[in-house]
């Protein structure tokens, strides 16, 4: 069964969708925005501005860390760069030039990491960024966004370019629920609380955030009152959301698209264990490399399901 679907949660497009149509338009608003891609555009969705700016575009081919390379400079000149790759590749391939070329001097470059996690389903496990909010969260300055639907990537994407740092964005490649229906109040740093609850919170993002409002649902009819926090962006997190979820619910289940270490559940147990320590369960990829195969069926093998995360809640409130 599909994420949502039981609480009836409408499909909404890609979020990779989501930010290709929103950076077309805030590139008709902005003419410093200038757009790098390593020869998928048409699959990072960058191939929408192309379309509309072809002289504010630039296809370096296959080669990640040129590319990183050319948005430095651009981002150095003035410009308002935007690098997208798959997140597998421009998180790994060109770390190095990331480090050196964006964070060290603190350049805007905003980079876009398209087809992350492994619900992007057949392509397998190169292609699956998994490990890419540990390394983007490990850039000084980076902030780290993981957007939950359609809405609030448009929105992500919109913050992104205003942000005055460096950015990286975490978008992927199936269709997902919407959790926004009408729209998002979207802030680099802060969470939004997209459901209350007394006994316990599940703090997530990306995909994980419709995942984690069905298992409320289900725990709900248990009797449990389950808190939803979308924590969207990753670095830097929203440390009140998390103080005031450990002190006011004591429990916390972190739910995740992500390997285990690095990510989320570590940037919030690093909050919490500081702030105000307190029970806590992880719900993500575990210390592992998925396969190929359809999305559904790679996140109900992998434990991505709410299942898995009313499973967790269980276990934090025993």
């Amino acid at each position: 069964m599909k994420i949502g679907q039981r609480i009836g949660l409408k499909l909404g497009k890609a979020t990779r969708d989501a930010f290709g149509l929103a950076l077309a338009e805030v590139g008709r608003e902005d003419p410093s925005v200038v757009v790098i891609d390593g020869d998928v555009h048409n699959s990072t969705r960058t191939e929408y501005f192309a379309a509309e700016f072809p002289d504010r575009f630039f296809n370096v081919g296959i080669a990640e860390s040129n590319m990183v390379g050319i948005a430095s400079g651009l981002a150095a000149s003035g410009k308002t760069p935007v690098v997208a790759s798959f997140a597998a590749f421009i998180m790994c391939n060109a770390f190095d030039q990331l480090r050196m070329g964006v964070a060290f001097p603190e350049l805007p470059v905003k980079v876009v990491g398209s087809h992350a996690g492994i619900s992007i389903g057949a392509d397998g496990p190169s292609q699956m960024g998994i490990e890419d909010v540990a390394l983007a969260c490990a850039l000084p300055g980076f902030a780290v966004v993981v957007p939950a639907d359609e809405p609030s990537t448009k929105a992500a994407t919109r913050a992104m370019i205003a942000h005055p740092g460096p950015v990286y964005l975490r978008v992927g490649r199936p269709k997902v629920p919407i959790v926004y229906e009408n729209g998002c109040d979207f802030q680099i740093g802060r969470a939004i609380e997209v459901r209350d609850g007394v006994d316990v919170t599940i703090v997530a993002n990306g995909i994980m955030v419709a995942a984690a409002l069905e298992a409320a649902h289900l725990l709900e009819q248990e009797d449990i009152s389950a808190r939803v926090l979308d924590m969207h962006t990753v670095k830097p997190i929203d440390q009140t959301a998390l103080q005031a979820a450990a002190e006011e619910t004591g429990a916390i289940v972190v739910a995740e698209e992500h390997l285990h270490y690095g990510g989320l559940g570590a940037a919030v147990a690093q909050t919490v264990g500081e702030l105000c320590p307190t029970r806590l369960a992880f719900v993500n990829l575990g210390d592992r490399y998925a396969e190929s195969g359809t999305p559904d069926e790679l996140l109900e093998k992998y434990g991505l399901t709410a299942d898995n995360i009313v499973a967790a809640v269980k276990r934090v409130l025993d």
